[in-house]
């Protein structure tokens, strides 16, 4: 009976494992939301995102009263089903409240193991800035890595120099989880952070402070899509998913 039981639990966390590798290799553009740069709210912003194709979006926003950021969750996981993956950043809380499809979280929050218990098939990203970093994120059990901030940015303040390129180049390397590039990225320089290795790129201010998201998801999307087939066909590959 023990062995019975052991064996189930051994095949439903494989039954995870296979659902959430095959979520998030699909996702090129991250999407998040940003309250204060948006200049339609974040509501339409995320509208367009889903109607210009988005895979993944991120509800972030900091320092609002717990019930707001419920009641904005709620309807924004409404918004994503069947469309894209709801991630909730930092708050475990929230995202078991609306049935998030993941959550985000960076070195000083709550461990992947203490999430993986509480919420067993939820996605778990993780923010890393260092080499180092990103191979212990992957032992953890992450199932996507956050790498930045890339590029210099006023989205979030920093107290270290962006981290470039090359970082990049090494982490992928050394890693085989999807690696999200974040930080300062906009559409003239996203091609670069691909190039470089990242899977996807996470965009804030170049996306929600325009008027027009629905065009820059577009966009970023075809960008970040022809460098992966390029990629691809060097390789001799014919799937544009990594």
């Amino acid at each position: 009976m023990f062995k019975t039981v052991c064996f189930r639990v051994f095949l439903g966390r494989l039954f995870f494992l296979d659902y959430r590798a095959e979520a998030v290799k699909d996702w090129d553009l991250y999407f998040i939301t940003d309250s204060r740069l948006s200049r339609n709210g974040i509501f339409s912003d995320v509208g367009e995102a889903l109607d210009a194709g988005a895979k993944i979006v991120q509800y972030r926003e900091k320092g609002r009263p717990t019930n707001e950021m419920y009641a904005e969750a709620f309807k924004l996981r409404k918004m994503c089903a069947g469309r894209a993956e709801f991630i909730v950043d930092d708050r475990l809380d929230i995202a078991l409240a609306v049935s998030a499809d993941g959550i985000h979280v960076g070195q000083d929050d709550l461990s992947v193991e203490i999430i993986r218990r509480v919420m067993p098939s939820a996605i778990i990203g993780y923010t890393v800035h260092t080499v180092q970093q990103a191979i212990e994120a992957e032992k953890l059990g992450a199932d996507y890595l956050s790498l930045g901030h890339i590029f210099h940015t006023t989205t979030k303040h920093h107290d270290t120099q962006p981290i470039g390129l090359e970082v990049v180049r090494q982490v992928r390397k050394v890693v085989s989880r999807h690696l999200v590039a974040i930080g300062g990225i906009k559409r003239f320089n996203v091609a670069s952070v691909i190039e470089a290795g990242a899977d996807s790129a996470a965009m804030i201010s170049g996306i929600v402070s325009t008027n027009d998201v629905y065009g820059e998801v577009k966009k970023v999307r075809e960008i970040i899509r022809s460098c992966k087939e390029k990629e691809l066909v060097a390789h001799g590959h014919t799937d544009a998913s990594r």
